[in-house]
């Protein structure tokens, strides 16, 4: 059964179940939803770097922040079609652009990225796109020229976000999902967990998101990846059973969405993203940079798929598309 009325409380005991028996149940739920020797593979390509007014306090691309990821502008659209291309050929079937940008303004580089959003559309591949607040008329562009998803994520819960990022609300952030929603596209919507916040903080996060209207269809859970020079460049690790409780978590409470491994994975053991897998995540990221921070290059995620067994799930075949239109 799929619920939007998860207390904190029910949450807090899924999360805090003895280990084996949460990755158990959350395998046994991830299984009767989904195909589970399938894992999407997705390419992020950050299209336009650094120079973003916002000040939160993870990201390297803030401008405040003095961390040597200079601004670039918006890349040529032929340099992003090649490296669409390139990864399709490599495995991805989800292609996702992101723009240090707080917001989409309505100029000729917005019309750029509608116009690249067509185009990948047409090569078979899922299109996401993360690029700030996004207005309803914005939204419905988006969804015009064939846009699978967007994501933007709630970063933390309600109660710690204050600590993180102080330049945009969280009710800000509702209300571009809420555009996306109406538009009719797939909300990919997910957090942040290791920068200092409290467990109850994770759990208010995944209660956050299970109580939506509707479930993100995506939800990608991220392993704080600490850069110098921001406020959380010094930041002690997340034990990664922590990490591995939110996916497990993640997948009991939205059992129907994907639950992507996302960053952080770079400082993952074999081990520890095979217990992942087996917990109910079924996508990753693949391509050697995730934004501005590292990640696994092609080669050594196919050698993982071979050796867990796993195959690269098709584009548009998870269930987020029966769920926008449902």
């Amino acid at each position: 059964m799929v619920r939007t009325d998860w207390t904190r409380e029910e949450v807090a005991q899924i999360y805090n179940k003895p280990l084996i028996d949460l990755v158990f149940e959350a395998g046994r739920i991830h299984r009767e939803n989904f195909n589970g020797n399938e894992v999407q593979m997705s390419t992020l390509l950050s299209i336009k770097t650094g120079g973003c007014p916002e000040d939160c306090a993870y990201c390297p691309q803030a401008a405040r922040y003095n961390t040597g990821v200079k601004g670039t502008p918006l890349l040529n659209e032929e340099e992003i079609l090649m490296s669409a291309l390139a990864a399709k050929a490599n495995g991805s079937s989800r292609f996702c652009m992101g723009a240090a940008w707080r917001e989409v303004k309505d100029n000729r580089h917005f019309d750029q990225v509608v116009s690249l959003v067509k185009t990948i559309t047409d090569m078979d591949m899922e299109v996401c796109c993360t690029l700030g607040m996004l207005n309803e008329h914005q939204a419905q562009r988006l969804k015009e020229a064939g846009l699978y998803a967007y994501n933007h994520n709630l970063d933390t819960s309600p109660e710690y976000y204050e600590h993180i990022i102080t330049t945009r609300t969280y009710d800000d952030r509702l209300k571009t999902l809420e555009n996306v929603r109406n538009a009719g596209i797939s909300v990919c919507c997910g957090g942040i967990v290791g920068m200092g916040e409290q467990e109850t903080d994770r759990i208010g996060l995944l209660q956050t998101l299970a109580t939506l209207p509707r479930h993100p269809e995506s939800v990608p859970i991220n392993a704080l990846v600490s850069v110098k020079g921001t406020p959380l460049g010094e930041q002690e690790k997340l034990p990664f059973w922590d990490m591995l409780r939110c996916i497990a978590t993640a997948r009991i409470i939205m059992p129907r969405s994907m639950v992507r491994l996302s960053a952080g994975r770079a400082e993952m053991s074999l081990s520890e993203q095979f217990l992942c897998f087996l917990a109910g995540a079924n996508s990753i990221f693949a391509g050697e940079k995730l934004l501005t921070t590292p990640n696994p290059e092609f080669n050594s995620d196919k050698a993982m798929f071979e050796l867990f067994g796993l195959k690269n799930m098709p584009a548009f075949a998870s269930c987020e598309k029966e769920q926008v239109e449902a």
